[in-house]
């Protein structure tokens, strides 16, 4: 169970990646937890709501030439039903690393991300 749950929710982090997925509101919601929050880049703490209604005007999303470039992207089973995932992006010449939380929802019978932190990687950082 433990190497399916992790695939699982690198599978759905991939799908948060995808421009098309980011351009639909109905699939970000089915993807992120009701009780969702995210440390944005900026500082700035999002909720469900907020990340639900401004994510398709981000950058990554369609219409954008730019696109999310993951790599080194792991996961662990920390408990039954929590899996956390790590790795990097490259968007448009910028390095971030990534942290998320993966909760399973037995109401929706998936997995959805109960929390992301993005921390840029300064120019020169390895």
């Amino acid at each position: 169970m433990t190497e399916e749950s992790v695939a699982a929710a690198v599978a759905a982090e991939l799908r948060l990646l995808d421009p098309a997925v980011r351009g639909s509101r109905a699939l970000v919601a089915a993807l992120l937890d009701p009780e969702f929050t995210e440390v944005g880049s900026s500082g700035r703490r999002h909720t469900y709501a907020d990340t639900v209604a401004s994510l398709p005007d981000h950058p990554g999303g369609p219409g954008d030439d730019a696109v999310y470039e993951p790599s080194g992207l792991t996961g662990v089973l920390l408990a039954p039903g929590l899996v956390q995932l790590s790795y990097e992006t490259l968007l448009a010449g910028q390095r971030a690393r990534r942290t998320s939380l993966w909760r399973w929802d037995d109401g929706t019978g998936s997995w959805r991300m109960y929390y992301h932190q993005g921390t840029p990687v300064p120019p020169g950082i390895p």
